[in-house]
C-alpha cells in the first residue's frame, strides 16, 4: 500500500523535497513488513526496488567463496539499501536480512533513478552516503585482518557504539550476528563480551550494552586486552 506523504517527508534522503515530488513518491512507494530472519533482498537477484528502512533493524550479509556468511553492516531506521543495483542495473551485490521485525518502504527502480539523477539534493546526499559506505567497507576489511578473534569482536563493538541521551550505548545484535561480522564463533563473541563486562568496560541491560569506560573499549579495539589496566583492586597482567 502507498505511504502517507508525511512519512515520505521524514525519510532522510527525501526530506526537503517539494510537496508535489513527495506526494508522487509516496503514492508509488510500497510498504512491506518483515519478521526476524526474513530475507529482504537476496544477492544475485535482478536489480529492482530501492528500500528505505522505516522501523526495525536489518543486516547486510554476503557469502564468501566457501559458503560462509559474513555480516557487512547493521542498518537502523532512516537508512536505505539497493541503491547500487538501481544505479547500474546489475544484480544485487549482497543480501539483506531482518534482525528485528522491520518495516520497509520500496521505491521502484525507475522513480528512484529519476530522483538520484535529476534532484541535486538527493544526488548530493547519495554521494555522501556512498563515500561513507566505501570508508566503512575499508574499515571492515581492516577489522577482518586482525589476527586475534577477541580483538576483532572489540573492534566491531566499537563500530556499534552510539551516543544517546541516556549515555554511550551499544544496541547489541544477536551473538551469532556479531560472529559472522568478524569471522569467528558465537562462543568467542560470548567470551569476549563476558571479559569486557567482568572488567566493567561494559554493563549489560537487556539487549543494550552500556559503555561504562569508552576509552577502555577503544583501547581494546585498537590494541587488545594487553593494553588495558587491570580491574580495580587487582594487579598483574591477564592471559
Amino acid at each position: 500500500m502507498p505511504i502517507p506523504i508525511e512519512l515520505a517527508a521524514s525519510i532522510p534522503l527525501l526530506n526537503g523535497l517539494d510537496e508535489d515530488t513527495l506526494a508522487k513518491v509516496a503514492s508509488i512507494m510500497v510498504l512491506r513488513l518483515y519478521q526476524p530472519q526474513d530475507v529482504v533482498i537476496r544477492k544475485g537477484n535482478a536489480a529492482g526496488n530501492m528500500g528505505f528502512l522505516l522501523r526495525g533493524t536489518l543486516q547486510v550479509v554476503d557469502l564468501s567463496i566457501d559458503g560462509r556468511e559474513t555480516g557487512i553492516h547493521i542498518m537502523h531506521p532512516g537508512t536505505y539499501f539497493g541503491e547500487l543495483s538501481v544505479i547500474d542495473g546489475l544484480p544485487r551485490s549482497a543480501s539483506v536480512v531482518a534482525i528485528q521485525a522491520a518495516e520497509v518502504a520500496f521505491l521502484p527502480q525507475e522513480q528512484a533513478r529519476a530522483l538520484i539523477f535529476n534532484r541535486p539534493l538527493v544526488a548530493e546526499r547519495m554521494l555522501t552516503h556512498l563515500a561513507q559506505a566505501l570508508r566503512a567497507s575499508s574499515h571492515q576489511r581492516t577489522l577482518l585482518s586482525i589476527p586475534n578473534a577477541f580483538q576483532r569482536v572489540f573492534a566491531q563493538l566499537q563500530l556499534l557504539v552510539r551516543e544517546t541521551p541516556q549515555g554511550t550505548v551499544i544496541e547489541l545484535p544477536k551473538q551469532h550476528e556479531v560472529a559472522i561480522m568478524v569471522n569467528t564463533s558465537r562462543e568467542t563473541v560470548s567470551r569476549a563480551l563476558h571479559t569486557l563486562i567482568k572488567l566493567n568496560v561494559l554493563e549489560k541491560k537487556g539487549t543494550v550494552l552500556i559503555v561504562r569506560q569508552p576509552t577502555q573499549l577503544k583501547n581494546a579495539a585498537e590494541a587488545g586486552l594487553d593494553e588495558l589496566p587491570p580491574p580495580a583492586g587487582k594487579t598483574g597482567t591477564r592471559s
